[in-house]
C-alpha cells in the first residue's frame, strides 16, 4: 500500500487477511476463549459462541485450535448450507473416515462414525466437531447433529459439538422444537464488540506491530473510529486503512477525527456518518413530536420505512407507556440511558430505594435484600419463560451503548424503561439494536451448597420439595423429605424441561432462578401475570 512508507510502517496493518501476529485479544474475547476450552473439556454436549459479523469468531475459532491438546481430533465444517446426509459426509471426511462412494444412508454414516470414535476412545483420543456459521444450519440438519451427542460409551459421550454463529443462531435454538438440543447446551458465550478502550488499545497494536512506534490517529480520530464501526474489530480495520489512506493523499502525518469521519462515510455509507447520524436524530426528534403531539400514524425513513404506532401522552396521574421511535429515544443526548439508571429503574420494580443516587449502582444493592444478579445471553423466549424483569444492552446507530429495563412482554411487544419513562416498542424493532444479553435479578435462596445433585440429604433438599409443593401443589418425600431421591429427580428433571433447560436432575443456579421465580409471590414483579 502506498501510505506506508509514509507513516513509516514496515507493512499494512489493518489488512482484512488473518495473520496470528496481528491478534489482540480484549478482555471479552478472552472469556469467550476460556468458555470454548471450558466446554471442550466438559466431555459431551454443545457449546455455543454468538457474536455480531465481524467481532472475531473466527479469529477465536482459530485461536481454540491452535490452544486445542494434541490428542484431540477437530472436524470443522466451514459451510453450514448442507443437508444431513452432506452434513455427516463432511464430517467423515475431515475426520478421513472411509465410506461406500455414492452413499446416501445416513446409517452408513453413522455407523462408521461411531466406530471410528469408539477407537479414538479407546486410544486416548478426543473428538470434537466445529461447525462455523451455525445460524444457517436447517432445522433437520441440526436434529440430525443433536442425535450424534448419543454416541457414547457407558460412561462417555464420544462427540464434543461447538456451534459458532451469529445472534439469530440464539433465536433458532429457542424454537419449541429445538428445544432437546438447547437443553445439551452445557457453555454459552455471546461475545460483545470492542469498548472504547479496547478499540484504542486495538488499534496501537496493529500498528506498532506494524513498525511504527509512535502515534498516527490522534485521540479523537480513535474515538470516531470507535462510534462509526461500532467496536466491531472488522469494520475498524476498514475505516482505519481507509483513513490512512486519506490522510496520505492529503500528506498528512497523523490521521484526524474529519478525515476518520469521510472514511466511515465511503466505507460504510452516509447514514452512518456523525453528521447524517445529527440529521437523523434531528429528524427523529421531530417526527416523535409531531406523534406525541397528534397521536396520528405517520411513516418515517430511516434506512427503511417503519410504521410509526399511535402515541397515548402520559398524564401525571397515570403514567401510561407511549409509543416512540426507538432509534431517536436511543439518540437522545438529553436521556440519561446509561447502565446505572436502568439499574434503577430493575429495583424499582422490586420496590427497592436507590436512595436517590444512581452513581455506581450495581448488582451490590440488591445484595442487602437476598437479590442477585444473573447475566445471560437469550432470546424474548428465555425472557418470558423467566418472567422477571430485566436489563438489556442496546446499540444505537452510531455506535453507542444505551440500557434499558424491560418491565412488561406480550408475543408482540415490550415495554422498555428508558431514562425513567416507559414505552411500548414491537419485539421486531428492539431486536434491531438488541444482540441478545441480558441481567435480571432473582431472590435467592439461603441454601448451604449449589448445585444440589441427587443423593444428597439434608435441609436444602427439603426446601426444593418444597417449592415443587407449591410450584405443581403436589407435595412428596414423605419421611424422606431431606433426601434427593428418584421421584425429586423425575420432578426436577421435568420442570427443567418444561424451561428449556439442561435436564440433568441437578439443580443449579439457572434452575434454581427458573424455580424462585416460579413462587407465587406477589411481591416478586413479572413481565406478565398469571392470565395475561
Amino acid at each position: 500500500m502506498m501510505y506506508t512508507t509514509h507513516f513509516g510502517l514496515t507493512e499494512v496493518p489493518f489488512s482484512m487477511t488473518p495473520d496470528p501476529r496481528y491478534l489482540y485479544m480484549s478482555e471479552r474475547h478472552r472469556e469467550a476463549l476460556a468458555h470454548l476450552l471450558y466446554g471442550v473439556g466438559e466431555g459431551g454436549g454443545f457449546v455455543q459462541l454468538t457474536g455480531e459479523v465481524g467481532t472475531g469468531k473466527t479469529t477465536l475459532c482459530r485461536c481454540l485450535l491452535e490452544q486445542l491438546p494434541p490428542r484431540v481430533d477437530v472436524a470443522l465444517i466451514l459451510n453450514p448450507r448442507l443437508t444431513d446426509i452432506e452434513l455427516l459426509a463432511a464430517v467423515c471426511d475431515e475426520l478421513r473416515i472411509s465410506y461406500p462412494a455414492g452413499t446416501t444412508s445416513g446409517k452408513l454414516f453413522v455407523d462408521a462414525l461411531y466406530r471410528h470414535l469408539l477407537d479414538a476412545h479407546a486410544q486416548g483420543r478426543r473428538t470434537v466437531l466445529i461447525v462455523d456459521e451455525a445460524q444457517d444450519l436447517a432445522t433437520d440438519v441440526l436434529e440430525q447433529i443433536r442425535l450424534l451427542t448419543n454416541l457414547e460409551t457407558p460412561t462417555q459421550k464420544l462427540l464434543q459439538i461447538i456451534l459458532i454463529g451469529q445472534p439469530e443462531l440464539i433465536r433458532l435454538l429457542d424454537k419449541e422444537e429445538l428445544r432437546q438440543l438447547a437443553q445439551r447446551v452445557t457453555a454459552r458465550y455471546h461475545l460483545l464488540a470492542f469498548s472504547e478502550d479496547d478499540t484504542r488499545a486495538y488499534i496501537v497494536h496493529r500498528i506498532q506491530i506494524a513498525g511504527q512506534k509512535k502515534k498516527i490517529f490522534t485521540d479523537a480520530a480513535m474515538r470516531s473510529v470507535h462510534g462509526a464501526a461500532r467496536g466491531i474489530p472488522r469494520l475498524i480495520n476498514a475505516i482505519c486503512d481507509r483513513a490512512l489512506l486519506g490522510a496520505y493523499t492529503q500528506d498528512q502525518r497523523r490521521v484526524m477525527a474529519a478525515t476518520v469521519r469521510r472514511a466511515a462515510s465511503e466505507v460504510l455509507g452516509e447514514t452512518l456518518t456523525p453528521r447524517s447520524a445529527r440529521r437523523w436524530q434531528w429528524v427523529g426528534a421531530a417526527v416523535l413530536v409531531v406523534v406525541l403531539v397528534t397521536g396520528t400514524w405517520v411513516l418515517v425513513t430511516q434506512g427503511q420505512a417503519r410504521l410509526i404506532r399511535r402515541a397515548v401522552i402520559p398524564s401525571a396521574m397515570n403514567p401510561t407507556p407511549t409509543s416512540a421511535i426507538l432509534s431517536a429515544l436511543l439518540s437522545d443526548p438529553s436521556l440519561r440511558a446509561d447502565r446505572q439508571s436502568a439499574f434503577a429503574s430493575l429495583y424499582a420494580s422490586w420496590r427497592l430505594d436507590v436512595d436517590g443516587s444512581m452513581d455506581n449502582l450495581d448488582c451490590e444493592r440488591g445484595r442487602s435484600e437476598g437479590l442477585q444478579c444473573l447475566f445471560k445471553t437469550g432470546s424474548w423466549g428465555k425472557l418470558r419463560r423467566f418472567n422477571l424483569p430485566a436489563i438489556i444492552e442496546l446499540s444505537t446507530p452510531a455506535g453507542d451503548r444505551r440500557y434499558a429495563t424491560v418491565v412488561a412482554l406480550d408475543e408482540q411487544n415490550a415495554t422498555l424503561d428508558v431514562g425513567g419513562r416507559r414505552h411500548v416498542f414491537p419485539l421486531s424493532e428492539i431486536d434491531l439494536y438488541w444482540d441478545g444479553p441480558f441481567i435480571l435479578l432473582w431472590k435467592a435462596p439461603v441454601l448451604s451448597s449449589v448445585p444440589i445433585r441427587p443423593g444428597t440429604r439434608g435441609k436444602d433438599v427439603e426446601w426444593v420439595r418444597e417449592q415443587f409443593a407449591e410450584f405443581d401443589g403436589v407435595p412428596g418425600g414423605g419421611r424422606n423429605r431431606q433426601v434427593f431421591d428418584n421421584d425429586l429427580r423425575a420432578r426436577v428433571i421435568a420442570f427443567q424441561r418444561s424451561r428449556s433447560l439442561m435436564a440433568d436432575g441437578i439443580v443449579g443456579k439457572e434452575t434454581l432462578t427458573h424455580l424462585s421465580a416460579a413462587q407465587r409471590d406477589p411481591k416478586i414483579p413479572r413481565l406478565r401475570r398469571a392470565g395475561s
